[in-house]
């Protein structure tokens, strides 16, 4: 029977929906449905959001059931944008109508930024200034984030400008919210120990693409924790860590029963879920990032020794971070409490090493040298993030051109995060920036932040100011020259090297493979863009690659593109084509 109401009132839904003023009967049908059915359908999929809106203007029944913080438009809500729907709790009242015209606004205001972008910045850096209209956006930005990224999820090879502007956008938005979430972090006192915490920020700086959270990695850790305690369980059935609530641990304080926790420990990770220290691809960014630990199972002293500590720590075990020379370790107190110790009152373990419990000789001779007392200390957060992006910035020097020095400019970012008066850090970044061509704006004040820096250098120590200050000099005179350089280049297709440029500027063009028409506004004998935008573009899978003429074109929408020439061909008489194209260009 309830079937049979439902199919019923489906055939008079879209009649309702396309009329302004539905039949008495077919209303009449549908509002007599018990409230029920009525929400069913209506949240059954069928309806846009502008079907919705007529539908609640007919009666007051009707706009009862699709009132504002209703289910109605909540299932409106969620089937747009499911992604969104993470950051709301079930408890939260939530008024659906509002949030769904505020993310509608968000995304248009999105688009419309994103549009401008491929007509101001066409280059293969944004300036620092370029993002200036994203910093005082209205509204929330997870809803901005949202747009740009169902932009970069549009299908197929659709969009490619867009895409490669929202990608940038979208890493520029992340990074800044993530950056300034770990200036916060690094404020805590000396005795906050989310080791985790820390080591996630910088996870997500250095991908801000992916959908990297604290709580996600958090999920992961007590998944394994659960079965640690079922092991723990087999071992001793009351051992005090299985009475911890999720969320909730205290140190235990028996060296029996920690040592119980340890075993199990080992027993889970490594033989169990096989965790292992990468030795075969030790330089790899991946093994630092603690999502990929995870997802890999496999990583370098310090992240294993993270996830190590982050398990034993949640079922009460204090162990300790150990930054020592060469292969970070973890320390385990061995004396009684309140006693004078010293570094042989420790076992020190190596998660790298599948969790093996060493003395201060073996420490010594697995990095083969002789250590003082002071290497066998344990160390804060600070300290801790310190040496994961020390490793990031020793794997970002090795980095190719081809990849823009992108992990490079981000462990920067981080390292000067935690330590802002690191004169050849930042000297490393102005310099960097030069060379990728990010001037003169940001390259420019880093020098002269650099130059400040200097002068209170000079003051405690003068030795100091000579091979820096020299160092700088050389990079400002380079920005001066690069500054004269700049200027009017002008191209002549007569000229011999260029005979390979078919086509003039002024032409109307049309693309072989989108079917847009354009016109040509400017040309390069062979593709001037940088790597980050070749390899987005996929311009090596043309038959020609980037060894070929480049266009610069105005597309009808309105937008700038950069085309290959064999991508393009004259349209013929095309009386539409032209008219469509001196429009734009009588606009823009």
């Amino acid at each position: 029977m309830a079937a049979a109401a439902i199919d019923s009132a489906m055939e008079v839904v879209p009649a309702l929906a396309e009329e302004a003023a539905p039949e008495a009967a077919g209303l009449s049908c549908l509002v007599n449905l018990p409230g029920e059915v009525l929400e069913y359908i209506l949240c059954s999929g069928s309806l846009t959001a502008a079907d919705i809106g007529r539908v609640s203007s007919t009666c007051r029944r009707l706009r009862e059931l699709c009132q504002s913080s209703g289910k109605v438009w909540k299932e409106q809500f969620r089937v747009r944008w499911p992604s969104l729907m993470k950051h709301y709790s079930p408890t939260d009242y939530v008024n659906w109508l509002e949030e769904y015209k505020v993310r509608q606004k968000a995304g248009l205001e999105a688009r419309k930024i994103v549009a401008s972008f491929s007509k101001r910045f066409f280059s293969e850096h944004v300036p620092c200034n370029g993002f200036s209209d994203i910093e005082n956006l209205e509204g929330p930005e997870i809803f901005f984030e949202d747009e740009l990224v169902c932009i970069l999820n549009m299908e197929g090879r659709k969009a490619l400008t867009w895409k490669y502007y929202a990608k940038k956008i979208l890493y520029y938005l992340r990074q800044q919210k993530i950056l300034n979430n770990l200036k916060a972090f690094l404020q805590q006192p000396d005795d906050y120990e989310s080791y985790l915490e820390g080591a996630v920020y910088i996870d997500q700086y250095c991908n801000p693409l992916s959908d990297i959270s604290l709580r996600d990695i958090q999920a992961q850790i007590d998944s394994i924790v659960e079965l640690v305690c079922k092991t723990l369980r087999g071992i001793n059935s009351r051992h005090p860590s299985l009475a911890f609530k999720a969320g909730e641990s205290s140190m235990i304080m028996e060296i029996e029963l920690q040592s119980q926790v340890l075993d199990a420990m080992n027993y889970v990770l490594y033989d169990q879920l096989k965790f292992k220290g990468n030795r075969m691809d030790y330089y790899n960014a991946l093994n630092l990032y603690m999502h990929q630990v995870l997802i890999r199972r496999t990583g370098i002293p310090i992240s294993m020794s993270l996830l190590y500590l982050t398990i034993a720590r949640q079922l009460g075990v204090p162990l300790e971070p150990v930054n020592f020379p060469s292969h970070f370790l973890l320390r385990w107190c061995q004396g009684a409490e309140g006693a004078t110790l010293d570094i042989f009152d420790y076992i020190y373990i190596d998660a790298f090493g599948k969790g093996k419990q060493l003395t201060v000789k073996e420490c010594e001779y697995l990095i083969g040298q002789h250590v003082t007392a002071a290497l066998y200390g344990v160390v804060n957060v600070k300290k801790v993030l310190q040496r994961m992006v020390g490793n990031l910035l020793s794997l970002g020097k090795r980095e190719g051109i081809d990849q823009s020095y992108q992990l490079l400019r981000d462990s920067l970012d981080l390292y000067l995060a935690m330590y802002p008066d690191q004169v050849q850090l930042l000297l490393l970044q102005a310099r960097l920036y030069f060379h990728l061509g990010i001037w003169p704006e940001k390259s420019f004040c880093l020098v002269l932040k650099v130059l400040d820096i200097l002068q209170h250098i000079q003051t405690l120590d003068p030795g100091q100011h000579g091979a820096v200050g020299y160092l700088v000099q050389h990079t400002l005179e380079h920005i001066e020259r690069k500054k004269e350089e700049v200027g009017v280049e002008v191209k002549l297709r007569s000229h011999e090297k260029h005979r390979d440029v078919c086509y003039a500027i002024g032409l109307i063009m049309k693309h072989k493979r989108y079917g847009y028409n354009c016109v040509i506004y400017g040309w390069d004998p062979t593709c001037m863009m940088g790597h980050e935008w070749i390899r987005n573009m996929n311009v090596h899978s043309l038959p020609h690659g980037h060894h070929q003429p480049f266009y610069n074109v105005l597309v009808e929408d309105g937008s700038c593109r950069y085309a290959a020439q064999e991508a393009l061909h004259l349209p013929g008489t095309c009386l539409f084509a032209w008219r469509r194209c001196l429009a734009v260009i009588v606009l823009f």
